[in-house]
């Protein structure tokens, strides 16, 4: 939807129940995953091949125009599932101590992001190339947006380290085309499914919700 948004295509969108997925949803949706973008009778899946869909025929063009340049903005948004299993270590675990263990997988995957906006932008962003967003910032901001949603009551400090990741998390969540890309209940959803998966944050999240509700 970002990548929608960015373009301003006027589209339609149905919010999936993923733990109830409906019959007509998997018979579209080879992997069973969101997003699925129907285009008149053809139906696209997976994230990225649908941005590149996109970014191939509705103007203006998010990815970089040099093909040396384009290439290499492919290769980062084809590290985001590593990137996603490093970061989600640091909090998507069941007690403190294995989300302590976990700390080094993010920083890991932290370091390589950080290094990749420092050697790859060559000016001062805010964006992943510059002062427009791209493929790359919206293959990793539904990422990035998920973890803060975390880190404001875990407070573990993990992007402290990495001054260029927390400057570009910040300049993405400060635009509607990124929060205004997810369902209203988007934060509460989250969070129950935080819970519901037994996490130590999902914990978090409980005493949260009892607490304001009393």
């Amino acid at each position: 939807m970002i990548v929608l948004r960015t373009k301003e295509v006027d589209f339609d969108v149905t919010y999936i129940n993923l733990r109830e997925k409906p019959d007509w949803f998997l018979k579209i949706s080879p992997h069973g995953k969101v997003p699925v973008l129907n285009v008149g009778d053809d139906v696209l899946f997976e994230s990225n091949a649908i941005a590149e869909f996109l970014d191939e025929t509705v103007s203006p063009q998010l990815h970089p125009t040099d093909a040396i340049k384009r290439a290499r903005n492919r290769a980062w948004t084809d590290f985001v599932p590593d990137f996603s299993k490093g970061l989600s270590a640091a909090y998507r675990r069941d007690t403190v101590e294995e989300m302590e263990e976990g700390r080094a997988d993010a920083e890991k995957v932290l370091g390589k992001l950080e290094d990749a906006i420092k050697n790859e932008r060559g000016n001062d962003g805010p964006y992943f190339n510059g002062d427009t967003l791209c493929l790359v910032d919206a293959a990793y901001a539904p990422f990035l947006q998920r973890f803060m949603i975390a880190e404001a009551k875990l407070n573990t400090g993990l992007l402290d380290g990495f001054p260029l990741v927390r400057a570009w998390t910040e300049a993405l969540l400060a635009t509607d085309l990124v929060t205004g890309s997810v369902a209203e209940t988007f934060v509460p959803e989250f969070k129950a499914s935080m819970t519901r998966y037994g996490y130590h944050i999902g914990t978090l999240f409980a005493e949260e919700a009892a607490a304001a509700a009393e």
